[in-house]
């Protein structure tokens, strides 16, 4: 059995070729030679480049990429603020993005530092930050409650704070954001320090032990001054009660950092029905508040993070409650608004956070970019019929030339001219454009022998005067 050549295996390249014209259609290789593919290329490439070059140039300048490095100002060691502010730095973490975590004093400290620049992002308790001091911060929304738990000594049952009135009552250390909030709801009590009260300033531990003892009449507690621990120590003390603010609707009217609140009956310890009845309670909300200029990628994430760490059921809040949409002293951020909105863009829904957050940069620039690069596309093939021509263009100014000189009968040399003429016939055969301009070719071809005809018109004209 004869064995296959190896032509029969690989067909030659000419027949290929032959092959590929058959199959393809004679409009497709038309298309493809009416077109200078250099000449595009050149046309266009710095077109593109210069594109390019200003895409690159509006990203890094309008709208850079959002930093690696974010700092948080918390609360004490072992705070709850300082626990939720950990998780958030494991939480961006995933991303990329470095999380630094700062200890504080709390609400009021966390205030200074951003305002100084020291930190990024903070936690704040709603009612303690004066409006002087909120220029240039936003709220990326509201994360939790921060209940105020006030217990007191005594047969009788107390529902308003107007009812501590010449009492010893702590209402937290000197500094300290529940203290400016407690002054604020005394004071709208007709309760002053000095006046017809003593407003001391004890330390959670020391505040608790002296009302157990007898040294003080009341103690208000908030945040993490009333972990559910000395909650339910307090709650179990007969000699100790709990506030039930029977105007915990009006407090909430007199001072928008608050919201009214309910202990349900039996949530401290079922067993024993505490509290026997439900608890009216008042709260304010602990806001994460940022910077103005924080990048809006940035701002998705944390408000992602937030979620996650504060978005769970729990004593005095639903399951998804928190983070909410509830700025109060301050105001929710634009970035903030469209994510509670919307919620996470496209690109960060399904790909990764660093290119999620190029792709959004670029389609942001390449918006209002368009509306100045559409028209300057507008020229790129006036710009391709330019190049084309440029090439044919020169051989008509030379023929003018030489016809000219045909003009001039005392400079007439047909030899010279017709060698001219030879030269720019040679040069017009040799160019090579597109199909689409070959009519313009071949006209100049008619032009060239125009001029060839009147040259031997000439010559014979000249050869006829000429003496024998």
């Amino acid at each position: 059995m004869p064995q296959p050549t190896p032509d029969r295996i690989h067909p030659p390249l000419t027949f290929r070729r032959k092959v590929v014209r058959k199959v393809l259609p004679a409009r497709f290789h038309a298309r493809v030679e009416a077109v200078s593919w250099r000449d595009m290329a050149l046309v266009i490439g710095p077109v593109l480049l210069l594109m390019v070059g200003l895409v690159a140039g509006a990203i890094w300048w309008l709208n850079p990429a959002p930093p690696k490095t974010l700092t948080i100002s918390t609360g004490p060691e072992g705070s709850a603020f300082h626990r939720h502010a950990i998780k958030y730095r494991d939480i961006l973490a995933r991303d990329g993005i470095k999380l630094v975590v700062q200890e504080s004093e709390g609400s009021l400290e966390n205030l200074a530092r951003l305002r100084a620049g020291g930190a990024d992002i903070g936690f704040v308790i709603d009612g303690v930050s004066p409006e002087a001091e909120r220029q240039g911060l936003v709220s990326l929304g509201s994360v939790s409650h921060q209940p105020v738990f006030v217990f007191y000594r005594g047969e009788q049952v107390l529902t308003r704070l107007a009812e501590l009135e010449h009492k010893k009552i702590s209402i937290g250390r000197i500094g300290s954001g529940a203290r400016v909030l407690a002054t604020a709801m005394f004071k709208a009590n007709g309760i002053e320090q000095g006046r017809n009260a003593q407003l001391r300033g004890l330390e959670a531990g020391d505040a608790v032990d002296a009302l157990m003892a007898g040294e003080i009449d009341a103690v208000l507690l908030m945040g993490d001054s009333a972990p559910l621990e000395i909650t339910r120590k307090l709650m179990r003390a007969p000699e100790v009660k709990l506030m039930s603010f029977s105007q915990a609707d009006a407090l909430v009217r007199r001072m928008g950092a608050l919201n009214k609140l309910a202990l349900p009956m039996g949530a401290i310890d079922m067993a024993r029905n505490i509290p026997p009845a439900d608890v009216s309670l008042v709260a304010p909300n602990v806001e994460l508040v940022a910077h103005e200029r924080l990048h809006p990628a940035l701002s998705d994430l944390l408000i992602e993070a937030a979620r996650e760490v504060h978005g769970r059921r729990g004593l005095l809040q639903e399951a998804g409650e928190f983070p909410a949409a509830r700025g109060s002293d301050f105001a929710l951020s634009e970035d903030a608004a469209r994510y509670y909105q919307y919620g996470k863009g496209f690109f960060y829904r399904h790909l990764p956070f660093w290119l999620a957050s190029l792709l959004d940069r670029i389609v942001i620039i390449l918006l209002p970019l368009a509306v100045l690069l559409i028209p300057a596309l507008r020229l790129l093939p006036w710009l391709y019929r330019w190049r084309i021509q440029a090439r044919i263009y020169p051989w008509y100014g030379a023929l003018i030339s030489l016809e000219r000189g045909l003009r001039d009968e005392a400079a007439q040399d047909t030899a010279a001219l017709l060698a001219r003429l030879d030269e720019i016939e040679q040069g017009v055969n040799a160019l090579k454009v597109p199909l689409a301009f070959l009519d313009q070719i071949y006209v100049l071809r008619e032009h060239v022998a125009f001029v060839r005809s009147r040259l031997a018109f000439n010559a014979t004209q000249k050869a006829g005067t000429e003496p024998a």
